[in-house]
């Protein structure tokens, strides 16, 4: 019996980066408003839990001093710190009022998230507002501020834990994988789009770890217009076999769903079927599982997503049919697509060449693959 456990709360969706932002508060309170449509906290197997905020000392766990002390600044419309300094600036980093207060609190639900698995209450926590992947210590990155991933595994580290990092957003997870670049204790497995489409122009088979981390860091970078189909065989080849020859002790991923066929930032081809059954996929490699959600800038199609990646956490298969509740806010539906894009023959027999051609170079590079 799996008891799991969302962390999310109203103040989440409170601010955000800009009215024509892609990362729109929005998608966090339909994520939310449809979770609980459908019942997904009722019973003794399933809980909400709300987050809190990351205190400073937590966040100095990843981030320096000085870069907190610029956020906060910043977040404050004082002129103390050049913005430019720390990658903020209008486009992808704006700075807005509340921004430091925001970001700690994403950091603090994913701390909630692992203090609740690391204890045992539970056996996989959700926090619908993290996976903040790009933010380095120093400076802001990708829509990004402060990495709640980051700053979760130095915990999990701290209590003596191996930590497999599993990425499925559609960008590299480029921060997390330069945090723990030469750490052997933690295997960082990013599946993206590639770099040579998308930011942040990174994530390349060649990307292997430095010093003792080399071979712990494994990218599987995937060529435009991948479906489900080639996606979910690609992830078959690569993740499984890690995963059981690295034996994390914990498993922490990132399940953003700008993989989706009408993500307005990607290329990919994937539906929510795909998605789903790659989340089954983690559940069942997963000892224990703090979840994150990532990026994803449809709003229609990202609580739809995260409730269906609830349900397999949780053992829930939610019905077919949008609650009435939630229906008459935003329109009738289903939860599954029902629709499946077209990809011209051609196009996937490239795509999934794309995939094999890495697929063979990272079994030259990474011992955990020659098995």
């Amino acid at each position: 019996m799996t008891i799991a456990a969302v962390i999310c709360s109203e103040e989440l969706w409170q601010t955000g980066h800009g009215e024509n932002h892609p990362l729109k508060p929005e998608r966090l309170q339909r994520g939310y408003e449809l979770l609980t449509a459908y019942g997904a906290f009722d019973g003794h197997q399933s809980r909400l839990v709300r987050p809190r905020p990351a205190a400073r000392e937590e966040l100095q766990l990843f981030h320096g001093e000085e870069y907190l002390d610029a956020v906060r600044s910043l977040s404050r419309g004082e002129k103390e710190y050049t913005p430019s300094r720390y990658n903020f600036g209008p486009g992808d980093n704006p700075i807005f009022d509340g921004m430091y207060d925001i970001a700690a609190l994403k950091v603090g639900a994913a701390l909630v998230a692992t203090e609740l698995v690391t204890n045992g209450d539970v056996d996989v926590a959700f926090s619908l507002a993290g996976g903040m992947h790009h933010a380095r210590s120093d400076y802001a990155s990708g829509f990004c501020i402060f990495n709640d991933i980051a700053v979760i595994i130095h915990v999990l580290l701290r209590q003596g834990l191996k930590v497999a990092y599993v990425d499925i957003d559609l960008h590299h997870g480029d921060g997390v994988q330069e945090a723990f670049y030469d750490n052997d204790r933690v295997l960082t497995v990013s599946i993206h789009e590639s770099g040579y489409y998308v930011f942040p122009g990174t994530g390349f088979v060649r990307e292997t770890g430095r010093g003792v981390g080399e071979g712990f860091a494994v990218n599987l970078p995937l060529a435009p217009y991948t479906d489900d189909e080639v996606y979910v065989w690609a992830f078959e080849q690569v993740v499984p076999p890690l995963l059981k020859w690295f034996e994390p002790d914990v498993v922490v991923s990132q399940l953003g769903v700008d993989t989706h066929y009408l993500d307005p930032l990607g290329h990919l081809t994937l539906t929510t079927h795909g998605y789903t059954e790659v989340v089954g996929m983690i559940k069942e490699l997963a000892p224990r599982w703090i979840a994150l959600g990532g990026g994803g800038y449809e709003t229609s199609v990202m609580p739809r997503a995260w409730t269906l990646a609830y349900g397999v956490m949780s053992d829930r298969d939610f019905p077919d049919e949008l609650p009435a509740a939630y229906a008459e806010k935003y329109g009738s539906g289903t939860l599954r697509d029902q629709k499946t894009p077209h990809v011209e023959p051609r196009t996937k027999d490239v795509a999934r060449r794309h995939a094999s051609l890495a697929i063979a170079e990272l079994r030259e590079k990474i011992p955990g693959l020659r098995q």
